[in-house]
């Protein structure tokens, strides 16, 4: 939007649940995932909550105006963050979450978030091991096609090499055309697709 001030700027514990909501609002391979969900902070749970809580250096915000419009959130050593995650997220989510019953086919997407918070599947293969951290980002449609994003990549880059971080992977919906080809363009390679139809996810790259 023109005229439109974007400001990107270290995450607080404050900023905890506009980020969930941008989760939400960009939680179906990039398009607003409310419809789909019973519960609305069953994506965030996953995806924004535990990279707050076990990483918050690594968490930065994009605001305008109108507030929190977008995230970049980073684990520095995956194999240390997942089990953070199991070790210290997870219990608590599961405690209050019980895990769906009945037939599967029967689900809801958030009965299927909620199955996974009890069976969580975490994929981080030995091919990934050059790429030892991980990044999730999303952008609220006023934020996107504005250099936003490329924006909010290069700072959380920038810290992540400062670590000491020697490459970087990411994980996204294969049908989000529009996201892999802005991350093919900031330097991302293709390193694995897994799963079938609705439920594949594409994997990619970079080294830092």
């Amino acid at each position: 939007m023109l005229g439109t001030q974007f400001h990107v700027r270290q995450c607080e514990p404050k900023d905890g649940p506009a980020a969930y909501h941008v989760c939400l609002k960009t939680g179906d391979a990039g398009e607003d995932a409310t419809h789909l969900h019973s519960d609305p902070e069953a994506l965030g749970h996953i995806f924004v909550g535990p990279y707050l809580r076990i990483e918050p250096e690594l968490a930065f915000v994009l605001e305008d105006a109108e507030g929190i419009c977008g995230y970049a959130l980073g684990a520095l050593d995956s194999a240390r963050f997942y089990r953070a995650y199991l070790d210290r997220w997870l219990p608590e989510i599961v405690q209050r979450n019980p895990a769906p019953s009945g037939d599967s086919a029967q689900w809801n997407a958030t009965d299927k978030l909620y199955y996974e918070y009890h069976h969580p599947k975490i994929y981080y293969p030995d091919a990934f091991r050059d790429y030892p951290s991980h990044l999730h980002l999303d952008l609220l449609p006023r934020a996107q096609g504005q250099g936003n994003g490329g924006r909010m990549m290069a700072t959380l880059l920038e810290r992540l090499a400062q670590l000491g971080s020697t490459g970087v992977h990411l994980a996204m919906a294969s049908t989000n055309s529009r996201a892999e080809r802005f991350y093919k363009k900031l330097g991302f390679d293709e390193l694995a697709r897994v799963g079938a139809g609705s439920e594949r996810s594409l994997y990619l790259g970079r080294k830092l």
